[in-house]
């Protein structure tokens, strides 16, 4: 497919200046959203896309919008985020779409807050990233309010829209769907019961989107292309362009821009196929928060609707591939020793239960696994799945699940070793 996300990256050289995205068709889809179209209309044409949130949930982004009250039952300000925490291990997408085209972020950004009714959006960003990506936006964001994009009065339209750039505190649960708005009060990021969802009662008690960085990239190619020819871009039954990812022992592990639907085994070739020595044995197909697909599942559609078939999640589409060498048992609990730290404690299965976890599979890997561990492991993940707040314990223990379904031979091996068997083929 000709490139859209990634048209205008050039490589080795800084972002496009604002006068060269502008020669290059920028910022054009935001002249046509405030002058030609309603805000309402803008809705409907991204609803009628099919574009789906490229945060992890995969949402339908029209139909979020539309879940904002009506203007005259509405608080205000309404607000939008975009969620640019990107904490998820193994995702390593928003970061090379804002460094490399800030202007093209800004310009979906604007275009949310003028379909969203909005005059005030939040930019929030992973502590650790520090200050390069926010550097970057704020450069942008400098040049595109020169230029009268933000702030009072846009376009003449009568319409005003701020950007704000939020560092956040830097922990796995400040990008969480509902955490974020606890993280933007300053308080402790926690999730919230709902309802309320957060597009009636978000940040501050107001109206608020939470969009991933790619969702809002998508905007400005469907407003100048039309949502028919969004809908064309795909190889199976979700549909746009998406960014790709994938690391491990691949010869050029990195982000590829590749229409939704394509395989594993296809987007193992764009990056070389694996280094030489090394033969491929799993992949978690969408991040750390995803089941792993065996050497069988290669070529199954990595979308949405297609994963769920079988029972996997798609996640943020960037692929963690482990090589023949590679201990699944160590793989998962690498995994574990992540979440369990990351937890915000706030439900007892997740504050309780993942550190319990990460102690039986530490006890695997240092030779004291014993007999009925599997079982016990597989107990505990059942019991945390489904029985918390957010989503972070579910993401936690999907690869338990799938690895004691599709590796239990791994787990057999430590305990009757009493030792890691891959520890000497590295």
């Amino acid at each position: 497919m000709e490139p859209v996300l990634t048209k205008n990256f050039r490589k080795g050289q800084p972002p496009m200046s604002l006068r060269e995205y502008e020669a290059a068709g920028g910022y054009q889809a935001l002249r046509i959203s405030v002058r030609e179209h309603s805000p309402e209309e803008v809705v409907r044409i991204v609803s009628d896309s099919n574009l789906r949130g490229r945060g992890g949930a995969g949402f339908p982004t029209g139909q979020k919008w539309q879940g904002l009250p009506p203007m005259d039952k509405s608080a205000l300000p309404r607000l939008v985020i975009a969620n640019l925490d990107e904490m998820e291990p193994g995702t390593f997408k928003d970061r090379y779409l804002v460094e490399n085209d800030p202007h093209q972020f800004l310009e979906g950004l604007i275009i949310a807050g003028y379909a969203c009714r909005s005059e005030l959006a939040y930019v929030f960003i992973r502590g650790e990233y520090l200050a390069p990506p926010a550097d970057t936006i704020e450069r942008a964001l400098a040049e595109a309010r020169d230029a009268g994009y933000v702030g009072r009065d846009i376009l003449g339209s009568g319409w005003n829209y701020d950007v704000h750039i939020h560092m956040s505190a830097g922990r796995y649960m400040c990008g969480e769907a509902m955490g974020i708005l606890n993280a933007m009060e300053g308080k402790r990021a926690i999730p919230r019961t709902k309802p309320p969802y957060e597009v009636t009662s978000g940040a501050w008690g107001k109206p608020t989107v939470v969009n991933n960085v790619e969702t809002f990239c998508c905007l400005p190619h469907i407003i100048l292309n039309g949502p028919g020819w969004f809908r064309k871009i795909g190889k199976a039954k979700d549909v746009g362009p998406k960014i790709y990812g994938i690391s491990g022992r691949v010869k050029r592990p990195g982000s590829y821009e590749l229409p939704m639907g394509t395989t594993l085994r296809e987007l193992l070739d764009q990056a070389g196929g694996m280094l030489n020595g090394y033969q491929f044995k799993a992949a978690l197909p969408g991040g750390a928060s995803t089941m792993y697909l065996d050497d069988s599942e290669m070529d199954v559609p990595l979308e949405f609707e297609s994963l769920k078939e079988i029972h996997c999640y798609f996640g943020t589409g960037t692929a963690i591939v482990a090589d023949h060498t590679t201990c699944i048992v160590g793989l998962t609990h690498n995994l574990q020793q992540f979440y369990a730290r990351e937890s915000c404690g706030w439900c007892t299965p997740c504050r309780d239960g993942l550190p319990w976890i990460e102690k039986l599979y530490r006890d695997q890997e240092e030779g004291r696994g014993q007999p009925g561990d599997p079982e016990l492991l597989m107990e505990l993940s059942r019991s945390v799945h489904g029985n918390t707040f957010c989503a972070l314990a579910l993401g936690a223990v999907v690869s338990i699940e799938s690895s004691l379904t599709k590796f239990r031979s791994e787990y057999d091996d430590h305990i009757r070793l009493h030792r890691c068997p891959f520890k000497d083929q590295h």
